[in-house]
């Protein structure tokens, strides 16, 4: 089978939901859904029904817009705003309704064109490390603000119960790499898959690079190296491209906003083939 990922959905756009119907059929295929499918459960459940009768199997890891805990918005009427923990563990929930894979399953050891692989889903968050070492962690966010940058994170994602994001994210950092650990040597190439990059230098937007702190989190920048990766995916700055670092290949895979990718692109070319 081939293995094709793509990032960034976005879906509460009804341009991103239409474009859906231009992805073609692949049913002998895995698609990997690298966050940011949407907000809410609804926007999940457009993605599932429109692209697990086109492949054969999905893997979903989340995004910070799929955290964001925004009043009102929830697709289920009269359900109450889930947030933080609670809101991530609905939408395992939910993806294993549909039989889709998450970073809270086992990695299942694949053939990809030929090839045995590890896919290795995770969900590791951002802890504000990506920043200057001069920049005390205490002063990341008026730093960012200096260059009037904001993330919208501040507002939305709640890291409920942890006491921060921060803790959130060493929490997951710290889960993920016991059962990484835990694999020990193989002798089969690893396809990490998480929505923020896994390296500082793969996260600044050229004309808003200070948007680094919501990137990712320094732990995890030699892990491709640590746990042998042949390719690592990643989406959220709506930047794709192909990067390889050490001889592994850092694969960005967002498709973006309506006009990010209207009139440059067509949907199906969004989808990136991955090879190991």
């Amino acid at each position: 089978m081939r293995l094709y990922a793509v990032a960034d959905l976005h879906l509460g756009f009804a341009a991103n939901r239409e474009a859906l119907a231009e992805i073609r059929p692949r049913p002998d295929d895995w698609l990997i859904l690298a966050g940011d499918v949407g907000e809410t459960i609804r926007h999940m459940r457009i993605a599932f029904d429109a692209l697990l009768p086109k492949f054969r199997r999905l893997v979903w890891v989340p995004g910070n817009h799929e955290l964001w805990a925004v009043a009102g918005r929830d697709a289920e009427p009269g359900a109450p705003a889930l947030r933080g923990e609670e809101r991530y563990r609905a939408f395992v929930e939910l993806c294993r309704e549909y039989g889709v894979l998450t970073p809270e399953d086992d990695y299942p050891l694949i053939e990809v064109e030929g090839r045995a692989a590890r896919l290795v889903p995770m969900f590791l968050l951002y802890d504000y490390s990506f920043r200057p070492p001069e920049v005390a962690e205490a002063d990341a966010l008026a730093w960012a603000r200096e260059d009037r940058v904001r993330c919208a994170d501040e507002q939305f994602l709640s890291p409920h119960p942890h006491a921060s994001r921060a803790a959130w994210c060493r929490a997951r950092c710290e889960v993920t790499e016991a059962r990484l650990t835990a694999l020990g040597k193989e002798d089969v190439p690893r396809i990490l898959v998480n929505h923020w990059p896994l390296r500082e230098e793969l996260a600044k937007p050229p004309r808003i690079p200070r948007f680094s702190l919501w990137c990712g989190t320094k732990t995890s920048e030699d892990w491709h190296l640590r746990f042998g990766a042949a390719s690592v995916i990643s989406g959220h700055l709506h930047m794709p491209r192909t990067r390889v670092i050490d001889g592994v290949a850092f694969e960005e895979v967002s498709f973006g906003y309506p006009k990010q990718w209207q009139g440059r692109r067509a949907p199906d070319d969004a989808l990136r083939r991955i090879v190991v």
